[in-house]
């Protein structure tokens, strides 16, 4: 039986052509023909049993057989923000990932230690879809460029809110244990600082903000494996 081959379609009930790339990709790679079926995905919660109407060079045109509503996979909203490392191959392979896993937002912050303080947010974009459609999420994430710790920390005043820090003279309680005892429907955000860890003064503004202190457990964790093992921890805590 052929493989039916997901695409990510924007408004896809009312676009009926796949973008540029996707068009691409369909007819160019994968040569899909008048009357192959493939399935849509609009990043807003429903995909889309489709059959292709005109395949040429550049276009692939569809009409929509069946529409299909899905259901959230977790509870509340999981937001992971963090400081990208000097090496954008291990913040990108971990975007991939906490996609994968499940991510409602994902920022990026400019910290006190931060060795990287610029990023292609386009490149990310790209990388979140693949993601997407490999592992057939209903929702499109939301991707957030950087953003100074400082104005971050701000703008969130409400949900439950963590800080993951290293620093054994700060108070720190373990973050899925903090998980477990909220509800599982509330909105969770985890700060994860850069390599150098956040600076023991943006952790204090953290928790005067109203941000909890945390630890991810006892191992000392690289950036990117601690934005994973966040979001793993969240998930686990807010399945359904």
């Amino acid at each position: 039986m052929k493989e039916i081959r997901y695409f990510y379609v924007p408004d896809a009930a009312h676009a009926l052509e796949l973008p540029d790339d996707e068009a691409v990709h369909a007819v160019r790679v994968l040569r899909m023909t008048v009357g192959d079926e493939m399935m849509l995905m609009d990043g807003e919660g429903t995909f889309y049993r489709a059959q292709v109407t005109l395949a040429s060079q550049k276009h692939c045109l569809y009409e929509i057989v069946e529409s299909l509503p899905q259901e959230r996979q977790w509870q509340g909203h999981i937001h992971l923000a963090i400081a990208p490392t000097k090496l954008m191959d291990r913040i990108e392979w971990m975007t991939e990932k906490v996609v994968e896993v499940g991510i409602d937002e994902l920022s990026f912050l400019d910290c006190q230690f931060s060795e990287r303080r610029s990023l292609k947010l386009s490149r990310i974009e790209k990388i979140v879809v693949s993601a997407v459609k490999q592992s057939r999420k209903a929702y499109m994430p939301q991707l957030n460029d950087l953003e100074s710790f400082k104005a971050f920390v701000k703008r969130h005043s409400t949900g439950c809110r963590y800080i993951a820090h290293c620093y054994d003279e700060l108070e720190r309680v373990n973050l899925f244990d903090e998980l477990r005892k909220g509800g599982a429907d509330e909105d969770a955000v985890v700060l994860i600082g850069p390599e150098g860890d956040f600076s023991i003064d943006e952790v204090r503004m953290a928790v005067e903000a109203g941000f909890v202190s945390v630890d991810l457990g006892k191992s000392r964790l690289r950036t990117e494996t601690a934005g994973l093992s966040a979001v793993m921890m969240m998930q686990l805590a807010k399945q359904r």
